[in-house]
C-alpha cells in the first residue's frame, strides 16, 4: 500500500513538472573547466658554463652568442604568451667563464641570476663536481629551487639528492626526474671530489623514480645531464637508451654533450637539447585534456629556441638582470686583466698564412711549447701532451694578462696528470692525434682536418713536448708518426717505460671502448690537483702557467723555438701553391667548410685535380677577369697561376718588360732611395707579396700583412728591396707608404 502511494507521489509530481515547464539538469558546477585544454610549457637551460653575461671575461670582451640575460628575455616572452611555463637548469652552470672565481665569495653570480630568472629545479652536472663538495654545498645552496641528482647516494644508502620533484601547474601535476652522467667518477678520479659518494646507474635510479612517482603526478619528464648517445661506449650513459629503457616518461631534457638536438623521438619519448654556452633554450609543450576526474596527455612537442636570430642579430640581453648582475660583471673583468707577466722577443702564435687555416694547428708554436714548459716543469715528466681548442689563439709581445692565459688554454679545469707508460701507448696515443688531419694526396697544397673530428666534442690537436717527431700526411691513419725520438736523438721505442704527463679527461677517452687505448690500464703517479701538490684551484694548468710566469720567470717570458715536430708530406713550395695562397687571402678562392659552414678546412686544396669550365667561369666572376683567356687551361693549378697573373697585371704589378735603366722615370711621388740610406715603410695592401726579384716573374717568397712595417734598402724600377727572412726581397711599391 505504501509503494502504491510512493508511486502516485511521483508520478503527480512528473505532471506537475511538466506542466510548470520547469527542467532540472544534472550540469556540474565545473563543466567549463573540464573541457577547456591545460596547455604547460618547460624550458631548459644546460651547460651553461659560466655565460650569466653576453661577456667572454677570457678575452675582456662582448660575445652575444648566448647568456642567461638574453635567454632572459626570450624565457620573458613565452612566459607573457605561456603562464604555465616552467624553467629548468640542466647542469654545468658553474664552471668556466670566471665563474668558479665566486665560489670563495659570499654569492656566485649563476646563483643570483638563476632565482632572479626563476629556476624551479636544478639537475647537478658534472662539471658541479669539479671544485669538490664543500664548494658545492656552499654555492648550490644559494638556489632557491630543487636541487637533483637521483643517482648519486651516500655511503649510508641515502640519496645525496633529490630524484625527482613535483611541480604543479593548473592542477597537473609534473614529475621532472633529475640525472646526471655515473661518469662523473671518471672525471672525478684522483681527486677527494666524490669522496663519501656512490654514484649508480642512472636508468636502474629512474626507474625507480618512476615507481616511486606513479599516482602521484599526471606526466613525468626527465632533466638529465647525459647525451642522447652512450658515452665513451659505455652503457647507460646516454638518454636513447634511457627512453627505451623507460617509455612512462613524456620527454626528456638531454645535455652535457654540447649539441642541439631540436627534437628527437624515441620509443615515444622526445628528447631536446640546447648546444652549449646559453646558446640555445630547449623547450617542451604539453597539452592535457580532462576525462572526468583524470587528466590524460594529449598532445606534446619538442624544439630549441636560438639566442641568434634568422636575420643574424642577437635577441637582446634583459637590461634589469644585466643590471643585479654588475657587480660581478666588474669583478671578473678586473681579476682578467691582471698581469702577470711580460712576453718579449716574438710573438707566441704566428699570424695565419693562409685565411682559414689556422697556423696554431699546422705548426709547431712557441704558444704550445710554452705551455710543454710549463707542465714538465712541475710534473717532472718525461714527455707531456696538451691540446689547444682556439682557432684563434694569439699571444702577441707586450703584457701578459690572466685574461690571455684563458684564451689560450679554454679547458678551465684541465690539470697534469702522470701515468706510467709504454713507447707503444705514447706512439699509439701520438697516431690518434694527427688522425686530427686528412691524409694528403699528390697535388694538395693546403693541410687540411678530418671532417668527423673537427666537428666532435673531442675537435681539439694534441701536440706533445719534450719529443721530437714527424707527423706524414702521405700515409694513412695509425702510421704517420715519424722519427720518434727524445730531444737528444735518442729513439723511442716501443718497450720503453715513460712517464706521461697530460689532462686526465684526455686519458679517460682514450681507454674507454672503440678507442686508442681501449681496455688499457695506466698507474697515474701524480696530479697537479693533489692536496699534496698544488691543489684543486692551484693546479689547473692556466694558474700553473700564471704561477710559472711569475715565479720561475720573475714576470718575464721570452721564448725559445724547440723545433721539435713538423708536418711532412705537403708541397709548401711550388708556385701553384703561391698562387693558392694569394687566391686565398684575396676572398676569391674558398677553403672547403661543412654545408653549415660551422667547421671549415675540411678538404685539402689540390692542383692537379682536373678543373671544370664552370669552376673557371665561377672564380674568374669573383676576381672580376675575363674567363675568355683561360680556354684551354686544364688542371686547377694552371688556372691558379694563371688566375693570379691575370689578377694582379692590370692593377697590382707594372707590365713586365725589358727596361733601360738609364731612361727610367723615377715615380716623383716616391723619394729615391739608395743602397746607402734605408726608411721605413707601411704596408697598404691587404697581403703583400714579396718576390726574389723585382718584377712579376719573381718568386713569391711569402706575403707581408696589412699595416706591417718594413725597412726599405734600395728602389729599383718601382720595387722596393727588403730583408726578409733573412735574405733579399722585393714589394711593389705601389703598395707601400714612407713612414715620415
Amino acid at each position: 500500500m505504501n509503494q502504491l502511494k510512493q508511486v502516485i507521489t511521483i508520478l503527480s509530481m512528473a505532471v506537475l513538472i511538466l506542466a510548470t515547464g520547469i527542467v532540472f539538469t544534472q550540469t556540474p558546477v565545473n563543466a567549463q573547466e573540464e573541457e577547456k585544454d591545460i596547455h604547460i610549457t618547460l624550458l631548459a637551460t644546460s651547460d651553461i658554463h659560466g655565460r650569466s653575461m653576453p661577456w667572454d671575461y677570457a678575452v675582456d670582451g662582448p660575445n652575444l652568442t648566448g647568456s642567461l640575460t638574453q635567454l632572459y628575455t626570450i624565457i620573458k616572452d613565452i612566459r607573457k604568451d605561456h603562464p604555465n611555463t616552467i624553467l629548468l637548469e640542466n647542469g654545468d652552470l658553474i664552471q668556466d667563464n670566471s665563474a668558479e672565481l665566486f665560489n670563495d665569495q659570499p654569492q656566485s653570480p649563476m646563483m643570483v641570476a638563476v632565482n632572479e630568472m626563476g629556476y624551479e629545479a636544478w639537475t647537478y652536472g658534472n662539471h658541479e663536481f669539479n671544485f669538490g663538495l664543500d664548494v658545492l654545498d656552499k654555492v648550490s645552496s644559494q638556489f632557491n629551487g630543487a636541487r637533483l641528482a637521483g643517482n648519486v647516494y651516500k655511503e649510508n644508502g641515502e640519496r645525496y639528492l633529490p630524484a625527482y620533484t613535483i611541480i604543479e601547474r593548473e592542477g597537473v601535476k609534473i614529475g621532472v626526474i633529475g640525472m646526471v652522467t655515473p661518469l662523473i667518477t671518471e672525471y672525478e678520479k684522483g681527486t677527494n671530489h666524490l669522496d663519501g659518494l656512490v654514484v649508480k646507474n642512472p636508468i636502474e635510479e629512474t626507474k625507480k623514480a618512476v615507481k616511486e612517482l606513479e599516482g602521484k603526478v599526471d606526466v613525468m619528464i626527465g632533466l638529465m645531464h647525459m647525451g642522447l648517445e652512450n658515452e665513451n661506449g659505455v652503457p647507460g650513459t646516454g638518454v636513447k637508451e634511457m627512453a627505451n629503457a623507460v617509455p612512462e616518461l613524456a620527454a626528456i631534457f638531454a645535455g652535457h654533450n654540447h649539441v642541439l638536438i631540436n627534437k628527437e623521438e624515441v620509443n615515444g619519448v622526445f628528447i631536446t637539447e640546447p648546444n652549449k654556452y646559453g646558446t640555445h633554450i630547449s623547450r617542451i609543450d604539453l597539452t592535457f585534456t580532462r576525462q572526468g576526474e583524470k587528466l590524460l596527455l594529449k598532445e606534446k612537442d619538442a624544439s630549441t629556441i636560438p639566442v641568434k636570430n634568422e636575420d643574424g642579430t642577437f635577441v637582446e640581453s634583459d637590461k634589469d638582470l644585466e643590471k643585479t648582475l654588475k657587480p660581478y660583471h666588474e669583478y671578473a673583468r678586473e681579476d682578467a686583466n691582471i698581469e702577470v707577466a711580460q712576453l718579449k722577443g716574438t710573438n707566441l702564435v704566428p699570424k695565419n698564412e693562409i685565411k682559414g687555416i689556422p697556423a696554431v694547428h699546422i705548426q709547431e708554436t712557441p704558444l704550445s711549447d710554452f705551455f710543454h714548459e710549463v707542465m714538465l716543469h712541475y710534473s717532472k715528466a718525461d714527455v707531456v701532451a696538451h691540446q689547444i681548442d682556439n682557432d684563434k689563439a694569439s699571444l702577441d709581445v707586450g703584457p701578459i694578462k690572466k685574461k690571455d692565459i684563458a684564451y689560450n688554454y679554454q679547458f678551465a679545469g684541465g690539470e697534469v696528470s702522470v701515468y706510467e707508460v709504454t713507447g707503444k701507448d705514447l706512439k699509439d696515443y701520438m697516431e690518434w692525434a694527427v688522425g686530427y688531419f686528412n691524409s694528403t694526396r699528390d697535388g694538395d697544397v693546403t693541410i687540411s682536418f678530418d671532417k668527423t673530428r673537427r666537428s666532435s666534442k673531442y675537435s681539439t690537436n694534441d701536440y706533445f713536448g719534450n719529443v721530437k717527431y714527424d707527423i706524414d700526411l702521405t700515409e694513412q691513419p695509425g702510421n704517420r708518426i715519424k722519427n720518434l725520438r727524445k730531444l737528444d736523438g735518442t729513439p723511442i721505442k716501443l718497450e720503453d717505460n715513460l712517464k706521461l704527463g697530460m689532462n686526465s679527461y684526455r686519458m679517460d677517452f682514450l681507454v674507454s671502448k672503440g678507442q686508442a687505448l681501449e681496455g688499457r690500464k695506466f698507474n697515474m703517479i701524480w696530479s697537479s690537483k693533489e692536496e699534496s701538490a698544488y691543489g684543486e684551484t692551484g693546479g689547473t694548468i692556466r694558474n700553473l702557467a700564471i704561477r710559472y710566469l711569475k715565479e720561475e720567470m720573475n714576470g718575464v717570458y721570452e721564448p725559445v723555438i724547440q723545433h721539435n715536430w713538423k708536418i711532412v708530406g705537403v708541397d709548401m713550395k711550388s708556385p701553384a701553391r703561391a698562387a693558392v695562397v694569394e687566391l686565398i687571402n684575396k676572398d676569391i678562392l674558398a677553403i672547403p667548410t661543412t654545408e653549415d659552414g660551422k667547421y671549415t678546412n675540411i678538404a685539402s686544396i689540390n692542383v692537379k685535380a682536373l678543373i671544370t669550365e664552370e669552376e673557371i667561369k665561377m672564380l674568374a666572376t669573383k676576381a672580376k677577369v675575363d674567363a675568355s683567356q683561360f680556354t684551354g687551361v686544364k688542371t686547377s693549378g694552371e688556372f691558379y697561376q694563371k688566375l693570379v697573373k691575370a689578377l694582379n697585371k692590370p692593377k697590382d704589378e707594372p707590365v713586365e718588360k725589358p727596361v733601360n735603366p738609364s731612361k727610367t722615370t723615377p715615380d716623383k711621388s716616391k723619394p729615391t732611395i739608395t743602397q746607402s740610406e734605408s726608411l721605413k715603410g707601411i704596408v697598404t695592401a691587404y697581403h703583400l707579396n714579396v718576390r726574389s726579384k723585382p718584377s712579376n716573374s719573381g718568386k713569391v717568397y711569402g706575403t707581408i700583412s696589412k699595416n706591417t712595417e718594413i725597412t726599405i734598402l734600395e728602389e729599383i724600377q718601382g720595387w722596393y728591396k727588403i730583408s726578409y727572412n733573412n735574405k733579399s726581397g722585393y714589394v711593389y711599391s705601389k703598395y707601400v707608404t714612407i713612414k715620415k
